[in-house]
């Protein structure tokens, strides 16, 4: 409901879940499962229907102002969403509705029972888990998510660390948990040659070279990637940011984070690159050296999955799904307390052992072949083909 595949990811409330949703449902049409997706509209000038490939249609939903509207704003809205999802399905029931974030599950949940047909969901971040990360959210997410694992016939978990919060923290049967990794399309994300990378994308050719890829927001924690630059010993190190800011405090922590580069002297060692078409983030991988992922809080980490993919070792707090995805001192490292000096001692061990920094990148881009969007599509092909053949589950 609050963002859409089509949106570009990095930009606004667009991150890994457009991703998720795009890549996914475009698998699923390839294998012959019909995918429409519904998403708000937020402008005038917007198609009710996208074709995006054959069997993948996204349908943009009028439901408020047709114009953006702040996600916290955004609850009021659910139930005209609701209402005009379903009068597109008014003669035309899925067999399933796979509902995508917290907002799109309470407008699920309806949506299930009124078509009687079975929901599955999957959110992407939990209020509970952001709440220990110190993260402020709406008012009630916490027991709307709740009362829609209530009701879910599934929910999806990108890894066990993950399905172990869904469990622990909201008390759901773990018998309707399915653990679905996310995937990545190695037809962009491999390993390539460093120096044409970045020739390509105008960077220095010379000194070490960080990545961050992600929102300014502080709950991706850019100011740690920040601070570990400023640590390292590695004085001709360079940082490239790729992304823009997101949320209610995206403004204010882009300032701060511009402030902070200023006041550290690194004004010429921090690029700073706007969001990217997801297929062209591969070069600013293959052109780091390390990529940075300090976020507070995880439930997978995608941007770990794709740097690995491309063969660039990972250094990243040891959070949610980033757990399951580095292996430390295999792939990567991972951090336990987030301190920037940990992040910078980790980040100077890669630069300064080259044999150990080749070890790292053959390691994490054979690992990452594990995740493939086909592989996703095929275990969701048959938990839904399994769901339409269930009595749905009743709301408690």
């Amino acid at each position: 409901m609050h963002t859409s595949p089509l949106a570009q990811p990095g930009l606004g409330d667009g991150g890994g879940m457009n991703v998720y949703v795009r890549e996914l449902s475009a698998a699923l049409a390839r294998s012959g499962i019909e995918c429409d997706v519904y998403t708000r509209a937020w402008s005038p000038d917007l198609p009710a229907t996208v074709a995006v490939e054959p069997g993948f249609r996204v349908h943009h939903v009028p439901a408020g102002p047709l114009a953006g509207v702040p996600k916290e704003d955004l609850p009021a809205l659910i139930d005209d969403f609701a209402d005009g999802v379903l009068a597109r399905l008014e003669h035309a029931a899925p067999d399933v509705v796979h509902a995508n974030y917290w907002l799109s599950g309470v407008a699920g949940h309806r949506i299930k029972h009124t078509l009687d047909v079975p929901l599955v969901s999957t959110f992407h971040t939990l209020a509970r888990v952001k709440a220990e990360a110190s993260e402020r959210e709406v008012r009630g997410r916490a027991e709307a998510e709740a009362s829609v694992m209530g009701c879910s016939d599934a929910v999806l978990a990108s890894c066990s660390v993950e399905a172990h919060q869904i469990e622990s923290l909201y008390g759901m049967d773990a018998r309707r948990i399915e653990i679905v990794p996310l995937g990545v399309e190695r037809a962009f994300f491999a390993p390539g040659y460093r120096p044409q990378a970045r020739r390509a994308l105008g960077l220095p050719e010379d000194g070490p070279m960080l990545l961050f890829v992600g929102r300014i927001q502080p709950l991706k924690a850019l100011d740690v990637a920040v601070r570990a630059l400023a640590d390292s010993r590695h004085q001709d190190a360079f940082l490239v940011v790729v992304g823009g800011p997101s949320g209610a405090q995206g403004a204010d922590e882009e300032a701060r984070i511009h402030d902070m580069v200023d006041t550290l002297g690194l004004a010429d060692r921090v690029h700073f690159r706007p969001p990217q078409p997801h297929e062209l983030l591969s070069t600013f991988y293959r052109a780091a050296d390390v990529c940075l992922v300090p976020s507070r809080s995880e439930s997978f980490g995608l941007v770990a999955l794709e740097a690995s993919a491309c063969g660039t070792p990972v250094v990243a707090a040891a959070v949610g799904g980033l757990r399951t995805l580095v292996e430390h001192g295999r792939t990567g490292f991972l951090v336990e307390r987030r301190e920037p000096s940990t992040f910078s001692l980790y980040v100077d061990e890669i630069l300064s052992k080259p044999l150990l920094a080749a070890e790292f990148s053959a390691n994490a881009a054979e690992r990452a072949r594990r995740y493939t969007w086909p592989m996703a599509a095929a275990r969701l092909q048959t938990l839904y083909a399994e769901l339409t053949a269930r009595s749905l589950v009743e709301c408690r």
